[in-house]
């Protein structure tokens, strides 16, 4: 209502405003695109040095032919170098959450356990026999086991 009443107040008609917003949008959907290439330009492991830069200069001389001409001979291989990083940030992802939760959930387990065992016997609930029984259950586990474990 505010935004009505502002253009009938001032002479600056609806459609005006209208035309305003859709530039407006069309400028940073062009932004998004440049920022986008370019960053896709040095990322880009096929080319060399002078390719990036040839790349640059004509898509910031030629601007808006330049960032065409990119997309047009660049565009696929924009989309797979994109799907290629992600995978491999998400494999490294992958990779950290199981060094990180292998080596403080099974041995953190494994100690705990332990203690919990030696706490028994010393309260006299377990007997020598009875714990070594169930140490050596706990030290001794079976390597799929423990595979399983650490992928659930």
């Amino acid at each position: 209502m505010s935004t009505f009443l502002f253009a009938v107040s001032t002479g600056y008609p609806l459609f005006d405003a209208f035309l305003t917003i859709l530039w407006v949008f069309l400028f940073v959907v062009w932004i998004f695109v440049l920022v986008l290439v370019i960053v896709d330009l040095f990322r880009s492991d096929d080319l060399s040095g002078w390719g990036k830069a040839g790349w640059l200069l004509v898509v910031l001389i030629f601007e808006v032919f330049g960032v065409l001409a990119y997309l047009i001979v660049r565009g696929r291989g924009m989309s797979g170098r994109t799907e290629r990083r992600a995978q491999l940030e998400d494999e490294r992802l992958r990779t950290y959450i199981r060094e990180t939760a292998g080596a403080s959930g099974s041995s953190g387990n494994t100690t705990d356990q332990l203690a919990k065992l030696a706490d028994l016997r010393d309260r006299g609930v377990l007997t020598p026999d009875e714990f070594e029984r169930q140490k050596n259950k706990i030290l001794t586990v079976d390597p799929a086991e423990a595979m399983e474990a650490q992928h659930a």
